[in-house]
Protein backbone atom coordinates (compact mmCIF):
# COMPACT_ATOMS: atom_id res chain seq x y z
CA UNK A 1 0.00 0.00 0.00
CA UNK A 2 2.96 1.90 0.74
CA UNK A 3 4.58 1.60 -2.15
CA UNK A 4 1.51 2.56 -4.53
CA UNK A 5 0.86 5.51 -2.52
CA UNK A 6 4.92 6.23 -2.94
CA UNK A 7 4.57 5.48 -6.72
CA UNK A 8 2.15 7.86 -7.73
CA UNK A 9 3.06 10.38 -5.68
CA UNK A 10 6.74 10.10 -7.15
CA UNK A 11 4.78 9.77 -10.65
CA UNK A 12 2.69 13.13 -10.05
CA UNK A 13 5.71 15.20 -9.03
CA UNK A 14 7.48 13.85 -12.26
CA UNK A 15 4.80 14.83 -14.33
CA UNK A 16 4.09 18.44 -12.64
CA UNK A 17 8.15 18.61 -13.61
CA UNK A 18 7.62 17.67 -17.31
CA UNK A 19 4.81 19.93 -17.49
CA UNK A 20 6.95 22.88 -15.97
CA UNK A 21 9.35 22.55 -18.35
CA UNK A 22 7.81 22.78 -21.40
CA UNK A 23 5.95 25.72 -20.19
CA UNK A 24 9.06 27.15 -19.13
CA UNK A 25 10.30 26.67 -23.32
CA UNK A 26 7.56 27.83 -24.22
CA UNK A 27 7.73 31.26 -22.24
CA UNK A 28 11.40 31.54 -23.74
CA UNK A 29 10.43 30.84 -27.59
CA UNK A 30 7.36 33.36 -27.15
CA UNK A 31 10.15 35.89 -25.35
CA UNK A 32 12.56 35.49 -28.37
CA UNK A 33 10.20 35.93 -31.03
CA UNK A 34 9.59 39.59 -30.78
CA UNK A 35 9.54 39.81 -34.73
CA UNK A 36 5.50 39.33 -34.06
CA UNK A 37 5.23 41.93 -31.79
CA UNK A 38 4.90 45.23 -30.78
CA UNK A 39 5.26 47.76 -27.66
CA UNK A 40 1.31 49.34 -27.39
CA UNK A 41 1.22 52.29 -24.90
CA UNK A 42 -1.89 53.22 -23.47
CA UNK A 43 -4.04 50.17 -23.08
CA UNK A 44 -2.19 48.68 -20.18
CA UNK A 45 -4.33 48.00 -17.18
CA UNK A 46 -3.14 49.13 -13.75
CA UNK A 47 -0.91 46.36 -12.26
CA UNK A 48 -0.88 44.74 -16.30
CA UNK A 49 1.82 46.27 -17.66
CA UNK A 50 4.67 44.34 -19.00
CA UNK A 51 7.80 46.00 -18.37
CA UNK A 52 9.37 49.29 -16.89
CA UNK A 53 7.66 52.61 -16.97
CA UNK A 54 8.87 56.16 -16.26
CA UNK A 55 7.65 55.55 -12.48
CA UNK A 56 9.08 51.80 -11.84
CA UNK A 57 11.31 49.32 -13.18
CA UNK A 58 8.90 46.07 -12.74
CA UNK A 59 6.34 44.69 -15.39
CA UNK A 60 3.06 44.65 -13.25
CA UNK A 61 3.78 48.09 -11.21
CA UNK A 62 1.74 50.77 -13.24
CA UNK A 63 -0.48 52.57 -11.08
CA UNK A 64 -2.81 53.73 -13.34
CA UNK A 65 -5.18 52.16 -16.14
CA UNK A 66 -4.66 53.05 -19.80
CA UNK A 67 -1.44 55.67 -18.97
CA UNK A 68 0.31 56.56 -22.22
CA UNK A 69 3.35 55.81 -20.89
CA UNK A 70 2.85 51.94 -19.84
CA UNK A 71 2.79 49.87 -22.44
CA UNK A 72 2.09 45.95 -23.34
CA UNK A 73 2.91 43.55 -25.81
CA UNK A 74 0.33 42.99 -28.85
CA UNK A 75 0.40 40.90 -31.87
CA UNK A 76 1.74 43.10 -34.99
CA UNK A 77 -0.63 45.66 -36.62
CA UNK A 78 -3.21 45.33 -34.03
CA UNK A 79 -1.71 48.20 -31.65
CA UNK A 80 -3.31 50.83 -33.20
CA UNK A 81 -6.63 49.16 -33.72
CA UNK A 82 -7.07 49.44 -30.42
CA UNK A 83 -8.89 52.00 -28.44
CA UNK A 84 -6.48 54.58 -27.32
CA UNK A 85 -3.23 52.27 -28.33
CA UNK A 86 -0.05 54.40 -29.73
CA UNK A 87 3.16 52.48 -30.99
CA UNK A 88 5.19 55.65 -29.34
CA UNK A 89 4.78 56.88 -25.31
CA UNK A 90 2.77 59.54 -24.94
Amino acid sequence: MKSTILTTAIGGLLAFGAASNLALAADAKTAQDDSNTEKCFGVAKAGKNDCAGAAHACSGQSKTNASGKEWIKVPKGTCERLVGGSLAAK
